[in-house]
């Protein structure tokens, strides 16, 4: 069973998972915001990001792709940039919510290109993408997977992807770095997703849950525009105590 539970960047999800019986029933599908950057951007966050899971498998790094709704006149990055400029902090763009990979790509983004955008935060992804097909924000800048069917659909227009090099599923989508931004040059803001269990999990079930983590499942992930991981569990490292 799959529950998605919103709210502060996965924040409320990842705690009921910390929370959880350590008995392999419970897992978490962690990501760059719950597991790295919340616990920079929350001082008061519920749970310990760096003990409180056993790290299962890397599944997938995703690359987040730049869309705007197709009545914003902008045809590239270099044209949405000039649009901003000429109209500054008068476009908005939407957000799975704050500290969130669509929020803090967006303000990398922001910050290289030297341009001033409105965030609009929301609860999950879902509804800052309902919000961008309704025109109620005007850009949006998350993971590929949500956004594919509508950039297929043309209700979306996708002008970059922040990955190093351009996706398989949309070839001709540039890079950040190959839009020809002055300060976007080594532009890179992936994501990356990996499977968690309650910290105490037994060691015997963190593997036989790693080995469960298939090609067949990577395979599903990169037809959904994710790019696999080989999936092996790793002891994490803990970091030395101030002294």
């Amino acid at each position: 069973m799959i529950e998605n539970v919103p709210g502060a960047g996965g924040s409320l999800g990842a705690d009921r998972v910390a929370k959880a019986a350590p008995d392999g029933y419970t897992l978490l599908m962690g990501h760059t915001g719950t597991l790295a950057v919340n616990p920079t951007l929350y001082p008061k966050l519920p749970y310990d990001a760096q003990h409180a899971f056993a790290p299962v498998a890397w599944v997938a790094r995703v690359p987040n792709v730049l869309v705007v709704h197709a009545s914003v006149p902008a045809q590239s990055l270099k044209e949405l940039v000039a649009l901003a400029k000429a109209k500054p902090g008068q476009l908005a763009y939407g957000s799975g919510g704050n500290g969130s990979a669509a929020h803090t790509t967006m303000e990398f983004l922001k910050l290289q290109a030297g341009i001033s955008l409105l965030h609009i935060p929301y609860r999950g992804t879902a509804p800052s993408v309902n919000d961008l097909l309704a025109g109620q924000v005007q850009a949006l800048f998350t993971g590929a997977p949500a956004l594919l069917p509508h950039i297929k659909g043309g209700r979306i227009r996708a002008l970059a992807v922040s990955s190093q090099r351009r996706m398989a599923l949309l070839p001709d989508v540039p890079t950040v770095a190959e839009s020809g931004v002055p300060g976007t040059g080594g532009f890179e803001a992936d994501q990356w997703y990996g499977l968690v269990a309650p910290a105490g999990a037994p060691a015997d079930v963190v593997a036989r849950l790693n080995q469960k983590s298939t090609s067949r499942w990577a395979r599903r992930k990169c037809a959904r525009g994710s790019r696999p991981k080989a999936p092996r569990p790793r002891r994490r490292r803990r970091r030395p105590s101030a002294r």
